[in-house]
Order: C-alpha cells, then structure tokens, then sequence
C-alpha cells in the first residue's frame, strides 16, 4: 500500500501502463499469429500482407520500450525466413 500521495498517484500510473502495454502487446501476438497463419496455411500472398502489417506494430513497440529491439528483429526475421522459406 502507498503511504504517500507520490506514491499513490505512481501507483495509480503504473496500473495505465501496465494496461497499455498489455494491450500493444497483445496487438503484437495477434499480428505474429495472422503472419504465420498464414503460412501454415500455404496463402503466401495473405503472410506477406499480414508480414507487412506486423513489421510496423513490432517496431512500434520497440520504440516505446514495450520489448526490446533484439526481440522485434528476432521476431521478423523469424517471420520473413518462414515466407521465404514456402513453395
């Protein structure tokens, strides 16, 4: 329990915080799972539509300082090998 109003009130930040930041990386989750979907299914024109939908939530994130910047390029170039790699 906060025994300041300093601390209740970052107390009172980090729940928003933490609400938003669940929120983006949900997005994110949701984004990867589409991109190999996708891929899974063989659609190699839906992955790189999904792909290129995906990039841009990830680098956000990372520009937030919601994951870290080794795990987006890990992300996509995880994505990216699996597109390259369909028939």
């Amino acid at each position: 329990m906060a025994n300041t109003r300093s601390a209740e009130k970052a107390a009172r930040q980090a729940e928003k915080h933490r609400a938003r930041n669940v929120a983006l990386r949900s997005r994110m989750r949701t984004a990867v799972r589409n991109v190999t979907t996708a891929v899974v299914g063989g659609n190699k024109e839906a992955a790189r539509t999904s792909y290129s939908q995906a990039v841009p939530i990830i680098d956000s994130l990372v520009s937030k300082q919601i994951i870290h910047r080794n795990k987006a390029a890990r992300h996509k170039s995880r994505l990216a090998a699996r597109i390259r790699a369909m028939q």
